[in-house]
């Protein structure tokens, strides 16, 4: 990860009443404002028909509730589907809440997401799997996955997953890592723990619950900076922890789309059009360094 993403982790200590997202398209500068609605933010777009019901996740330093301007995803989120006319309601919840709404149908987008491999199955629609209920979009800037270990101890994983056989691994209940580990994991070739979040991922490898844990290193770090912890217990956490030598692959980001909603292929298209729109433009690229320079100052 850049340094840039580092600065996302700022924290703002205001109460947000509301939240302005600035961006350009076609060559015009847009102003949102989003106001307090039901458990999150709306942004309404002129004239807009549809309200795209967002359900998003504390992902730091991605996006997150608290994070100088909610984190450069959520702001990259509201202005790419508000640039294609939509109102934008995004709340935060717990991960596994997220998916479970949007799979079925209680929220429309789910974000942000990893690749879904066709096969992974759902855990909340017996007898389907997840790309059955959801559509994925096109990629957009992630991150990097590793395995962290215990400080001090050596690693365990060698570049082949299957060095990690029977091994006790930590995830974070509902997502997807790699495609390998993943079809691994569902076939029951490591033994699972499941966190609810990375916080909790965290300190079940300081307890030495597991003997690895899987995710992006930024975020696991940075859910401990980002929490309620004390200052001591926030300490042992970080002393506690090591990325193994060699990382598992780089993960870029998706939205996931309800099947259940109207119109989602229009939706799935809509947000394809404008992912590339942005990069093409450097719109990305300028949000992110945009908030990038207004979360230092």
């Amino acid at each position: 990860m850049h340094y840039l993403a580092f600065v996302f982790l700022l924290i703002s200590f205001n109460s947000y009443a509301d939240l302005s997202i600035n961006y350009y398209h076609d060559n015009t500068k847009r102003v949102l404002a989003g106001y307090n609605h039901k458990s999150g933010l709306l942004f309404e777009a002129k004239n807009a028909e549809k309200i795209i019901h967002i359900a998003t996740v504390e992902w730091p330093p991605y996006i997150g509730d608290h994070l100088c301007n909610k984190g450069w995803v959520y702001q990259f989120a509201v202005a790419l589907l508000n640039s294609k006319g939509y109102s934008v309601y995004i709340e935060f919840l717990p991960w596994a809440r997220a998916v479970r709404n949007v799979e079925l149908g209680k929220a429309d987008i789910l974000m942000p997401e990893y690749f879904i491999e066709d096969t992974a199955p759902s855990d909340y629609v017996q007898g389907k799997t997840r790309r059955e209920l959801l559509g994925l979009s096109n990629s957009f800037k992630g991150g990097e996955i590793a395995f962290l270990k215990r400080k001090g101890e050596v690693d365990r994983f060698s570049g082949n997953l299957k060095s990690l056989k029977g091994q006790k691994i930590g995830v974070v209940r509902g997502y997807q890592n790699t495609p390998e580990f993943d079809a691994m994991m569902d076939n029951n070739e490591f033994q699972i723990i499941s966190a609810v979040d990375d916080l909790q991922l965290v300190q079940l490898l300081a307890a030495k619950r597991v003997d690895l844990i899987i995710g992006d290193p930024t975020v696991l770090k940075f859910s401990v900076e980002y929490s309620s912890l004390t200052s001591s217990e926030k300490k042992f956490l970080l002393s506690s922890l090591a990325q193994e030598t060699i990382p598992l692959q780089y993960n870029p980001l998706y939205f996931a789309i309800s099947k259940l909603t109207p119109d989602w292929l229009l939706i799935l298209d809509n947000i394809n059009k404008s992912l590339y729109q942005f990069h093409n433009s450097g719109e990305t690229e300028r949000l992110i360094n945009f908030l990038s320079h207004e979360c230092q100052s």
